[in-house]
């Protein structure tokens, strides 16, 4: 199985031990504290599962600067974003050694870890402009992950944690989210060596499926990890259950058995485009694949970014730094022609009209007026839940 990133194992934070978890809990109640952000808080949540290994915490603000400017750390690691502990106000735990991480996204703000502080550094307005510029390529505070990035606050507290729990994550979606730690046993255990992921903060359509299909055929695979991110998304993004449901209702019905694990993770979409997907690429090597699945405009929004730009950043990343194959996808959509799923590109006899072709706009109102969209674009079990789930929005 494919190595985790920078180490020969998995670094989770999560103290797994009942007995010094305990332990830390009631230290905890004693220490100064600190209400991070929810970013911070899925930060945490990564860091336990192993996804974020080889980081041991939060970044100082050199190896955030860093990072956001060479995707390396001030020793040499390789890293595509910044991982931080930003706040506003951090005059609560100014001379304090060690502090208690409040959870902001579960009711009573429980700790959520124990952080040794490093350093509390603020950064100028000159490097959170630097780092918003290169992290997410604009400055545009209409950019959602821009707005959410500056608007946490400019103190960084850096040092490593002990992770005490994963948020509402195990609790909102049992039986989905999992750790790196849980995907890379599961995936041992299957007997799979090659597994392409496939990222989704969506509900998949029948292009979804093929392109999966065709990567796992193309790269003959022995399996395919659907991997849903579970955490915060912008406001009229598909709620992470109702996609679990769709996504689990399309594998139990058009894949053969073992040849698909479901699961999710609990962290924040940034919306940063080809940085996030280099972050992407770098948590599923964590999980054991072998080939991440990056299509048109992966983890983008609006029009910031061109439509492969988060395919040929992977072209300047040395084997060396990350050892994950990019699998290069095109636009997807089922040819009249072929009575098939194609990439757009891989059939210059087509004209537009020969797909069948739906906007994102056009499909949400079809399902919110109880319509099924066609059967080339959407499988018809899938329609189902997502109509339902329309329909109690009114």
């Amino acid at each position: 199985m494919i190595k985790p990133l920078g180490s020969d194992k998995l670094m989770p934070l999560y103290v797994e031990d009942d007995a010094k978890r305990a332990e830390l809990q009631k230290e905890a109640e004693g220490l100064p504290s600190i209400l991070i952000s929810s970013a911070a808080a899925g930060n945490a949540v990564m860091l336990a599962g192993g996804y974020f290994t080889p980081r041991t915490g939060f970044m100082n603000a050199a190896d955030a600067m860093s990072v956001a400017q060479n995707m390396k750390t001030t020793s040499g690691q390789f890293w595509p974003t910044p991982v931080l502990n930003m706040v506003e106000d951090a005059s609560a735990v100014k001379d304090a050694k060690r502090i208690a991480l409040k959870d902001p996204n579960v009711e009573g703000n429980p700790v959520i870890a124990i952080q040794d502080v490093e350093a509390i550094e603020t950064f100028t307005d000159d490097q959170m402009a630097t780092m918003t510029k290169e992290v997410y390529g604009t400055d545009d505070m209409d950019h959602i992950g821009v707005k959410t990035f500056n608007s946490v606050g400019k103190t960084c507290i850096s040092g490593p944690i002990q992770v005490l729990n994963f948020s509402y994550f195990p609790k909102d979606f049992p039986g989905t989210f999992k750790t790196a730690v849980e995907i890379r046993k599961e995936i041992s255990e299957r007997g799979w060596e090659k597994v392409v992921a496939f990222q989704t903060r969506n509900p998949m359509h029948l292009a979804h499926e093929e392109l999966c299909r065709m990567a796992y055929e193309d790269e003959k695979a022995d399996g395919i990890l659907i991997h849903m991110l579970l955490g915060k998304l912008k406001k009229g993004d598909i709620p992470a259950d109702v996609r679990d449901k769709c996504i689990r209702k399309m594998v139990e019905v058009y894949f053969p058995p073992n040849t698909v694990m479901i699961t999710g993770y609990g962290f924040d979409m940034l919306y940063a485009g080809p940085r996030e997907a280099v972050l992407h690429a770098c948590f599923r090597q964590n999980c054991g694949c072998t080939h991440l699945i990056v299509g048109r405009d992966h983890a983008g929004v609006g029009d910031y970014y061109g439509p492969f730009d988060a395919q040929t950043i992977f072209d300047n990343i040395s084997k060396d730094d990350l050892q994950i194959d990019i699998y290069r996808a095109d636009h997807t959509a089922y040819s009249k022609k072929l009575n098939k799923v194609v990439m757009m590109s891989s059939v210059d006899d087509h004209t537009k009209e020969d797909f069948v072709l739906l906007s994102g706009t056009k499909v949400r109102e079809m399902l919110g007026q109880g319509i099924k969209p066609p059967k080339e674009f959407s499988r018809p079990e899938v329609a189902e839940i997502l109509i339902d789930y329309y329909q109690s929005l009114k």
